[in-house]
């Protein structure tokens, strides 16, 4: 059994791995998510972003 894991890990794994980082770059890349990432990266500016007085 744990050959049959490790055959297929070391077959599948790295295109396992690529295609979710491809799908990561697309949903941050898609239109329709550009108004949460402007007001996220808009947001960590605000009020309390102050020096100490």
């Amino acid at each position: 059994m744990h050959d049959a894991v490790v055959a297929f890990s070391k077959s599948w794994g790295l295109f396992y791995l690529i295609a979710l980082a491809v799908g990561v770059v697309i949903y941050a890349y898609w239109p329709s998510n550009r108004k949460g990432f402007d007001r996220v990266k808009k947001s960590i500016l605000d009020k309390d972003d102050k020096p100490w007085t």
